[in-house]
């Protein structure tokens, strides 16, 4: 059996068209259950759940995906566990080919797929959804260079995740701390390009500042422990600032992006981000605590639903 958990918060018509996504999957030969966790949403989405046949929801009220997560993990009944976020849409295939790729080789233990912008209007992009397009959810090059993939498309066999141990809480990047703990333990994860689900990009930049200054906190917690760790700090952030005409190549050649007016767009959207990346990173080198910055889980804005490719 396949057991496929979802974390939500507060997103019922994301989930609505997820769930769809995933009872319309195609070459999936043994069982699956879906596990919803819902993580303090202001109404549970219980009537959407009970719409769709082996669909069980659960309560979490510890902030986080990660706790959810863990939650659904420790209710599951399949062999394999399915990660994936309730704003996403999953491929036709999606199932299949996880339960393929895990058939095909007893050695695999963890596998992470591709994710891919789910565009409202595939002719005209908005600012967002060609920046995300280049530059988010790069799960190859994550898996290839650090060793973990996002929990919004990862799958595990169900005694790798146990001997891993459950993702960490809403105060650090659990998809990187969970994978890295399991390449620790031997446990690698192989990349999946036909394992694919679709997210919607952010729909406002409020929503993509909040996600990369969840990440720099992260990261400034974590460089703490080194010497010399505030003047790496402050260089590293003078470079981010510096950085997007390095990116002219990869958001000239990127095959996800059709036309000057997309690339340009994309431009426009690193340097935007990277300079406000750049600010954050400076204030928290000046001093300003990081709790008077960070937005977590629970405070992040309902995503709109993204288009049915069901």
């Amino acid at each position: 059996m396949i057991s496929v958990i979802i974390p939500h918060l507060n997103q019922p018509e994301a989930l609505r068209f997820c769930l769809r996504s995933l009872c319309g999957q195609e070459g999936v030969r043994q069982p699956v259950e879906f596990i919803v966790v819902d993580n303090g949403s202001k109404a549970k989405p219980t009537a959407i759940c009970s719409s769709f046949p082996a669909v069980r929801l659960l309560s979490q009220p510890i902030p986080g995906p990660g706790p959810a997560r863990n939650l659904g993990a420790s209710y599951a009944n399949g062999e394999i566990l399915a990660f994936i976020d309730a704003d996403c849409i999953a491929d036709a295939n999606w199932l299949g080919e996880i339960e393929r790729r895990f058939l095909q080789d007893p050695q695999i233990a963890v596998l992470g797929g591709d994710v891919r912008i789910a565009y409202q209007d595939p002719c005209r992009l908005t600012l967002l959804e060609a920046y995300e397009s280049v530059f988010a959810y790069r799960m190859k090059e994550y898996i290839a260079r650090q060793g973990f993939t996002g929990t919004g498309n990862l799958a595990v066999r169900r005694e790798v995740f146990l001997a891993v141990g459950p993702f960490g809480g809403i105060e650090i990047a659990e998809d990187r701390d969970w994978g890295q703990r399991a390449l620790g333990q031997g446990y690698r994860t192989h990349y999946c390009p036909n394992m694919i689900v679709y997210h919607p990009a952010r729909r406002t930049f409020g929503d993509l500042a909040r996600k990369w200054r969840r990440h720099t906190i992260h990261d400034f917690a974590r460089i703490q422990s080194k010497s010399g760790w505030r003047l790496r700090w402050v260089l590293r952030s003078v470079a981010v600032a510096l950085s997007p005409p390095a990116e002219l190549v990869r958001i000239a050649s990127s095959e996800r992006l059709k036309g000057w007016r997309p690339r340009a767009l994309a431009f426009l959207g690193v340097v935007l981000i990277r300079f406000y990346r750049s600010g954050i990173m400076l204030a928290l080198a000046a001093g300003v605590r990081a709790s008077e910055l960070n937005g977590g889980w629970n405070l992040a804005a309902p995503s709109a639903p993204p288009r049915d490719r069901s």
